[in-house]
């Protein structure tokens, strides 16, 4: 492929990405077949920018997301005065970002495995249905993986120019800092750090080649710009940032126990829908990651970070939470990538894979045990596919369980026999070629069944609270914040033991309050029911149109508390 050509195929892949994100901007995220995305979030997490930009401070109650998501904040913020606030501008953010990072996973792919590799990545991340719909959503996570997916870039090119191993570490901070959930990627570029510097060619900088000098400027990257957000940020503010990443982030999370982490190991291919709607980039993107292990030694720099990305951050789901599938979204790029790195050789596995022995894999039947739960369990769900509940996926974890353990045991009875297959050629340019199309094909179709169905409900919504309050009325309730977006009211938001929640049944002054009454009252706390039932002579005054659950016929109301003047 010539230079031209990749780059036509490159600004076609771009001008894909940009349609499937900036299409039907306002319209609502997808809610007969969801993945992930809730739709009052949007205005929860961009609160202190709009604060910023409509009423010129960013702190205005005590719901301040700024600690948690700072960089993320400061995005918004800039959207909103170059744009004017409203639901368009907040989902900007994360468009762009969306596509950034489409461009320079291609890039980073055409460093370590050349242009067709390359255009494959980009193709596949351009249009993966669950990846497109959060980078349309003004949620934190398609800028935090945009900032990832430019670590990883740079770290392909800190091996020829030491430079780009300082914007690698500078990027992982700044994704850290847009969603703390990103802290496993520092650790993965800790373990890549470690992995090099335990080599025999010895501890000290001057002893290593220059092509692995990068990792070092890496370390001082991470190291200068985390001290600067630290002097600058954190520890002016370190009270409140210390309660918004421990008190709300960690303590209220889920169980850190041994039966709370094994439910989760089981849950995690399960429970979502995501690894099932991106099936054959996940089957792929496995064999990649085997093959990346077995010729671990001859690794660059970029293709062990891609392995170090996807283990370590498994890991980190495992032990921390599984429950949301928008915390999955980092994962998509780098299976997208080892995905392309397969289709471009040719081969399951490379050649290096002869050279393993059944008694290696012995030693890692665990790891293959769970890569072949972790294949076959988005098979079995599809057979429950209308079951959302963890209490009602049983039978398809027990199948998948139950498939795993046949599945490695003839892998290990017959590898002698198997390794020729999977190491030798079985396709070429073209074939890959069609199997991405394929690929984009589904990915496509998915996304033209949403747009076929799309409402504008939450949108709607919003705009008519702006037409019945005035501007500046305060309203209580994490839908006051979800319908915020297009509209002037100050939304005060009532989290579960943070957010506004103290004094959340003695705010006499605060006359309205939003919520949802269909699929039920309070449906997105109990503490909205508290607040109600602390002023019994509520009424309702208005009810809109909204879609959040799979019925796409929700309503949330307005409601008068009859607070006393």
């Amino acid at each position: 492929m010539t230079r031209a050509r990749f780059t036509a195929a490159l600004l076609a892949i771009l001008a894909i990405g940009l349609v499937l994100r900036t299409l039907y901007p306002a319209a609502d995220p997808p809610w007969r077949s969801s993945v992930g995305v809730v739709w009052h979030d949007e205005g929860a997490w961009t609160h202190n920018a709009r604060n910023k930009a409509l009423f010129g401070a960013w702190r205005q109650d005590d719901w301040n997301p700024v600690y948690i998501a700072p960089v993320f904040t400061a995005f918004e913020y800039a959207s909103f005065e170059a744009f004017g606030v409203g639901l368009r501008q907040a989902r900007l953010v994360s468009a762009v970002a969306g596509l950034v990072s489409v461009l320079l996973l291609a890039l980073g792919v055409r460093r370590i495995a050349g242009p067709i590799a390359a255009v494959i990545a980009g193709a596949l991340l351009a249009t993966n249905y669950v990846y497109v719909m959060y980078d349309r959503a003004a949620l934190m996570e398609a800028l935090m993986v945009a900032f990832l997916v430019a670590s990883w870039y740079c770290t392909t090119r800190a091996e020829r120019q030491l430079i780009w191993g300082a914007a690698a570490g500078v990027c992982a901070v700044l994704a850290f800092f847009t969603k703390a959930a990103a802290a496993f990627y520092i650790g993965g570029l800790g373990l890549l750090v470690a992995s090099r510097v335990l080599r025999p060619e010895g501890r000290s900088y001057l002893a290593f080649p220059p092509e692995r000098k990068g990792l070092f400027w890496t370390v001082a990257g991470i190291a200068a710009s985390a001290a600067l957000i630290a002097a600058f940020f954190v520890i002016p503010h370190w009270a409140d940032y210390q309660f918004y990443n421990w008190q709300v982030s960690v303590t209220r999370k889920p169980s850190y126990d041994l039966a709370s982490i094994v439910m989760r190991v089981s849950w995690f291919p399960i429970l979502h829908d995501m690894f099932s709607r991106m099936w054959l980039a996940l089957v792929l993107g496995v064999f990649g990651a085997w093959g990346l292990a077995a010729r671990w030694r001859d690794a660059s720099d970029g293709e062990r970070l891609l392995l170090l990305w996807v283990d370590v951050g498994i890991l980190e789901l495992l032990i921390h939470d599984v429950g949301n599938e928008r915390r999955f979204v980092f994962l998509i790029p780098p299976l997208i990538a080892l995905t392309s790195l397969v289709l471009a050789r040719g081969s399951l596995l490379p050649e290096e894979a002869r050279r393993i022995t059944p008694k290696h894999l012995a030693i890692l039947t665990p790891a293959l045990l769970f890569t072949g739960y972790v294949l076959l369990g988005p098979v079995t769900r599809l057979l429950w596919l209308d079951e959302v509940y963890a209490h009602e996926l049983k039978m398809p974890v027990r199948l998948a369980v139950a498939a795993a353990v046949v599945l490695t045991g003839l892998l290990l009875l017959s590898w002698s026999k198997l390794s020729g297959p999977l190491t030798r050629p079985a396709w070429g340019t073209r074939g890959a070629i069609a199997l991405t199309m394929l690929a984009m094909g589904w990915n496509i179709y998915q996304f033209a069944d949403w747009a076929a169905h799309r409402t504008y409900k939450n949108f709607s919504a919003s705009r008519a609270v702006g037409a019945v309050l005035p501007p500046e009325a305060v309203v209580q309730g994490k839908l006051a914040n979800g319908l915020a977006l297009e509209n002037r009211i100050r939304p005060i938001f009532i989290g579960h033991q943070f957010g506004n929640y103290a004094d959340r049944k003695t705010r006499w002054d605060v006359r309205y309050i939003l919520t949802y009454t269909d699929p039920g009252l309070g449906y997105e706390g109990d503490q909205i029911l508290e607040v109600l039932d602390a002023y019994p002579g509520w009424r309702t005054i208005m009810t809109f149109d909204v879609a959040e659950t799979p019925s796409g016929h929700d309503k949330a109301a307005l409601i008068e508390k009859r607070a006393r003047h």
